[in-house]
Formats: structure tokens, sequence, C-alpha cells
């Protein structure tokens, strides 16, 4: 046996699975002789409008902490988690959230959730400290500015796909369901909303250019203000010329909400398709039997499966029957990955020691991960994750994007595509007749 325990290495492996016990196997008698913790650091934000996001993230990181030093630690080392709080956002806040992480405390990485208006300049941080940072911001701006120097960008990486993949993949739902016969679209119109931020915009654009191809034509292109719960003036519009389906890609969960809400006082015979938000639990409190029948989707979230189960039973025990396991398994994962990674690569480096980060990025960008949220692979283009089916057809070497249908907001809502992975098949909403 190694230095580890036969209990704590197994304790290790419940929550995480096969990485617990190669993280344990990578920690030996001989790597007992440095215990200082690693400082582990996280811009998250933790008040303000996305504040809801901020503690799930923070839960995801809290608990691969617990179980990663349980297992070991990273070569015998135990990890300590530091936050900073990016409050509501934007490049400044985040870059200097950041800065404080890595002067204060050294930390070889930096690991976010989202953080809104930052116009990637996270990576700028990371390349000037020689620190990794991963991040789940899920920008396409992500993969291009890597392009424009990946030899200064190599410690960035994207925990999942860029949004754009949202674009067809939101196409190609449609398409299969109507013409599956579980959905009768009443015409061939489609309404899109998007709210005034860079991800919203990208996936409607993307919905946009791609709607001939898939056999939709767009009847309504409407950018609201961010954040937005006045849904009146659009509802209005979209009440005098009623779409097939209506795609809001604002992705605030209580602004969503209040759309149903206000959508029900008149509903049309449209399919509702929402960005994100709903898989939040404001968007059920806020909502109540309102959002029955909503259709959302995320490209990264814990899959209700066999190899997740012992995550999502951990997860709620911990920090409440109601916590969004879908968002804090994005930060979890990703701990994981990088422990992985600094272990193989003989341990984790520190700021400006760029010889040994830059080991630990290589075994980033070498390791196929499946985690509760399906498959890492990063794109050598892009150093982002591939999204399936839209970008690569193999299930084992992309993360899947994931249709949820919200059919009682009294239970969690229930996966409906893509077919490997679905466990539910789609309702009719209660309010389109047939």
């Amino acid at each position: 046996m190694t230095g580890i325990s036969r209990r704590s290495m197994l304790r290790g492996a419940v929550g995480a699975g096969a990485a617990g016990t190669m993280l344990a196997g990578l920690n030996g008698p001989a790597r007992a002789e440095d215990t200082t913790p690693i400082p582990i650091g996280s811009a998250l934000p933790m008040s303000g409008l996305a504040a809801a996001d901020g503690i799930e993230f923070k839960n995801g990181l809290d608990l691969a902490v617990e179980e990663i030093n349980a297992a070991g630690g990273v070569l015998g080392r135990p990890l300590e988690l530091h936050v900073e709080d990016t409050k509501e956002m934007g490049a400044d806040l985040v870059s200097q959230s950041m800065q404080r992480l890595i002067d204060r405390y050294e930390t070889p990485l930096v690991i976010n959730g989202y953080n809104l208006g930052t116009n990637m300049i996270e990576m700028d941080v990371a390349a000037d400290n020689d620190v990794i940072m991963m991040h789940y911001n899920t920008l396409i701006s992500h993969n291009e500015k890597f392009k424009t120097d990946p030899a200064r960008y190599y410690g960035s990486f994207q925990g999942d796909p860029p949004e754009y993949w949202y674009g067809p993949g939101c196409l190609d739902f449609l398409k299969k369901l109507s013409e599956g016969g579980s959905w009768t679209a009443p015409n061939k119109k489609i309404a899109i909303i998007p709210s005034a931020n860079e991800y919203s915009i990208v996936i409607a654009n993307a919905i946009r250019d791609k709607a001939a191809e898939y056999g939709f034509e767009v009847s309504l292109f409407e950018t609201v203000p961010f954040p937005t719960n006045q849904w009146g003036p659009t509802l209005a519009k979209l009440r005098q010329d009623p779409p097939a389906a209506i795609l809001v890609t604002h992705f605030l969960p209580q602004d969503l909400a209040q759309f149903m809400v206000q959508f029900l006082a008149q509903p049309t015979n449209s399919l509702v398709y929402m960005q994100y938000g709903p898989s939040l639990p404001a968007f059920r409190e806020i909502g109540g039997e309102a959002i029955n029948g909503v259709v959302y989707s995320t490209v990264i979230g814990c899959l209700p499966d066999e190899f997740s189960a012992a995550f999502r039973k951990t997860y709620r025990e911990k920090f409440g029957p109601n916590a969004a396991y879908l968002t804090g398994s994005q930060t979890y994962d990703g701990l994981w990955m990088w422990a992985l990674a600094a272990a193989i690569a003989g341990g984790p480096g520190a700021p400006f020691e760029k010889e040994q980060v830059a080991k630990v990025a290589g075994a980033m960008r070498r390791l196929v991960y499946r985690g509760v949220n399906g498959t890492y692979r990063a794109d050598p283009e892009g150093q982002s994750a591939y999204c399936y089916p839209t970008q690569v057809a193999d299930p084992s070497l992309g993360m899947p994007h994931q249709f949820l249908q919200h059919q009682d907001y009294k239970t969690d809502a229930k996966l409906i595509a893509p077919a490997l992975y679905a466990k539910d098949a789609f309702i009719l909403p209660p309010w389109i007749k047939a």
C-alpha cells in the first residue's frame, strides 16, 4: 500500500470516480516530503446579479478540494482555496481580483466560473504571471484570443465549449423534434430574443445566420436590455405574429421566470426555449407552475447518469436539497482535471515558474477527462472543450450539448437530448394546443 491509507483512497474515489483512484496512485511515500498547502485561487461573483452562480461555483470547488485532499492532495500537498468576489464583474474588477489572488497567495492556478464584460482580460493576467487559468465564460472570444498568440496564452483553458455552438445545436434540436413527431410546428417561423451582452448576442446571431439551413425563417430578432424583467413590448410583437418557437438567449434566471409569468397571460402556440438560466433554483422558485414546459440547454452541466450519482448525492447533502449541482459540477470537474495534470507534471509550479507551469498546461492538453459533466478534451485551435454532437460526432471526445425540459417545477428538469444521454422524452407544453 502507498503512503495514503485505504480509507482515504476510497473516500477520494467515491466522489471523483477513476480520477480519485488515479490521483491516490500518484501519491506515494516518496512524495510526502513537502506537505505545504498549494494555494488555489478563484475569482467569482459572490455578490451582485450573478451571485447565485458564484455560490454554486464555489460549492463545486469546496467539494473538489475536500475530495482531492482526502485522496492525498497533489503529490502529498493539500489544496487550500482562496476566493475573491468579482461583484458586478467587468474587466477591471475581475483582473484586480485575479491579481490579488496571485500576489497575496502565490496561486499557480486561478479557476473561475464565469465573469461578464471582461473582454477575456483573464487570459492576459494569466499570461503576465505565468499561471494556469481555467474558466467557464463559454465565449468564442476566448478561442479567438488564444489563436492570436498561442505561446503567450498557453496556460488559459476554457472548461466548456464556446457559446457559438448553442446556435446550430438549438436549430438541430428543433428540427429533430419536429421530424420526430413529438412537436408539430405550426409554421417555420422562429423569434430570437437576445439581451445586450456578448454571450447572448453571439448565440442569437449564430441561430439567425444558420436558421435557413435548418428550414426556419426568422420572424423577429429583438435585443432587450441586460438585465430586464419588463417583457411587455416584446411579448406584444410576438403575439402579433406568433412563431413556432420563441428562442430567448438572455440567461438570468429571475428575468426568464418573469418572461414566462408574463407570457402565460396571453400565450401563443409557440415552443419556448431559454438559455441556461432555467438550470438555477431561482427560475423554479420565482416562476412556479408557469415554467412547466420550458425547454433550455447548456453545453456543460452535471449529467444525470450513473457516473455522476455519487457526486449529485454528496453535493446536495453538503449544500442543501435545492443546490444547483448542474453549475457546481463545472468548477468541480475543472479542479479535479488540473490536480491530475499537476501531479502528472511533477508539481503545480508557482507564479513566474514558466517551465513547470508549462508542463502542467501540457498535461492538461493531453488529458481526455471524463468528469461528471461529460468528456473534456482541449481543442488545440482554441484550448476550449469540444461540443458533441454539432462539433464532433464522437461522444467520447466531446462534451454533450444537453437539452432539458421543466415538466414539473417541483422537481429537477428532465434531460431530453442528445439521445445517447437522454433520460426522458419531450412533452408538449401545457399552453400549446395540439
